[in-house]
C-alpha cells in the first residue's frame, strides 16, 4: 500500500477548504474499511439518485451486491458514478454561529462499476463481506448455494480516482470574536455498540465473536 499522494484529477480536485484534503491511498482505504454501507449518486431517464447500500473493499476495489433484478446494479455498468462514505467525529463549537462547524472522515470515489462474472471471484468477494459484518462467522453459518449465487450480482468499481476530506480539532475562532464571552470546544460523537441479543428461536451458546462486539470499537 501506497503513502504516495495521487494527483487529483479535475472532478476529484477539493477547491473548498483545499487544505482539509487527501488524495492518500491509505487515507481512502482506512475511510472504505471503518465503513459498513456507501451512498452511490447516478443519474438515469427519471433523474438523479443516491442510494445507500453495503460496500466492503477488497485490495484496490469496493465492492457491491444486490439482486440480478436491481435496477441501480444494471445502471451502474452503463455510466459514471460517484460513490461516498462520510463519518462524523464531533461537532465544533465557535464563538460565532457562522463559524461552528463539525470534525469529520469523508471519502469520494468516481468510476464505473463492473460486474464480477467469475464465479470464483463472485464467492470470494462474498466471503468478505461476511468476513467484514463479522470475522469468524463464515465458518459457522450455511455458505450460499447455486440458487442463491446465481440470482447476486456482485459490482466492483477500481479505487483510482478519489478525494479524502477530513476535519478534527477545535475552532477557528476570527480575531474579533475572541473577546466574546462563550464557551468553546468539541463534543466528540461515537458510534456505540450495545450487547448481543439472541434470536428467539435461537438453540446455541453465544459465540465469542458474538459476545465481545459490545466492547470492541466501532
Amino acid at each position: 500500500m501506497t503513502t504516495t499522494a495521487l494527483p487529483p484529477s479535475p472532478r476529484t480536485r477539493v477547491r473548498r477548504v483545499a487544505e482539509l484534503a487527501s488524495y492518500e491511498q491509505t487515507a481512502l482505504y482506512a475511510i472504505l474499511d471503518a465503513a459498513y454501507l456507501c451512498h452511490i449518486a447516478f443519474h438515469d431517464d427519471k433523474g438523479s439518485h443516491c442510494i445507500p447500500t453495503a460496500c466492503w473493499r477488497i485490495d484496490g476495489h469496493l465492492y457491491i451486491h444486490g439482486s440480478n433484478g436491481s435496477r441501480m446494479l444494471k445502471l451502474l455498468q452503463d455510466s459514471d458514478v460517484c460513490v461516498t462514505v462520510t463519518h462524523l467525529d464531533g461537532l465544533v463549537l465557535a464563538r460565532s454561529a457562522f463559524n461552528h462547524t463539525m470534525n469529520y472522515r469523508s471519502a469520494m470515489v468516481y468510476g464505473r462499476f463492473e460486474k464480477v462474472s467469475d464465479i470464483g471471484q463472485q464467492h470470494a468477494a462474498m466471503d468478505a463481506l461476511m468476513e467484514k459484518l463479522m470475522p469468524g462467522r463464515l465458518a459457522h453459518v450455511r455458505g450460499g448455494n447455486a440458487k442463491e449465487y446465481a440470482a447476486t450480482t456482485v459490482l466492483r468499481i477500481a479505487l483510482d480516482e478519489y478525494a479524502v476530506k477530513q476535519r478534527k480539532g477545535g475552532p477557528l475562532d476570527d480575531a474579533g470574536d475572541m473577546a466574546h464571552a462563550v464557551w468553546t470546544g468539541e463534543l466528540p460523537f461515537t458510534h456505540g455498540r450495545g450487547a448481543a441479543i439472541a434470536d428467539a428461536l435461537n438453540t446455541c451458546d453465544i459465540p465469542a465473536y458474538a459476545a465481545a462486539w459490545s466492547t470492541e470499537s466501532a
